[in-house]
This record gives C-alpha cells, structure tokens and sequence, in this order.
C-alpha cells in the first residue's frame, strides 16, 4: 500500500532567509518564529522525501528541535 502524503512540521534552532530555501526544502513553507527559530511546514509525500528533508537540515549544520507529522483525512 502507498504511504499517504502527511503535513510535517519541523523547527530548527537556527533560521535561513525563507525565500532562498523555500524550493531547495521541496516547496515546504518556512517562516521566522519570535526567539529565532525556524519552522519548515507542508506536505511530504513520503518517509524517502522526509529523510531527504532531514538530510538537508544535517548538512546545513541546524539544530533539530521538534518534529511532527500528521496523516490528512482522505474523507
């Protein structure tokens, strides 16, 4: 069975210029919290998409602070 498209979001310590990472992090949307953390939120189609994501933000050097993923209704 296909893994279903879920709604990830995921903060980092750090933060990045949104408009100039946007399309390298897969279209998530990213946006400057209050304190400076960032947050990356959107769809991720699958685990290889999510990991690719992770991957990025390992080589960037960002602190993972928080990760969560929500299944969409299909209703």
């Amino acid at each position: 069975m296909p893994e279903q498209p879920m709604h990830y979001t995921i903060r980092v310590r750090e933060h990045l210029i949104p408009e100039q990472w946007e399309t390298w992090f897969g279209g998530l949307t990213l946006e400057i919290l209050p304190g400076g953390e960032m947050q990356f939120s959107g769809l991720i189609p699958d685990q290889a998409a999510l990991h690719g994501i992770l991957t990025r933000i390992r080589d960037l050097g960002l602190t993972l602070l928080y990760l969560e993923g929500v299944f969409l209704s299909t209703d």
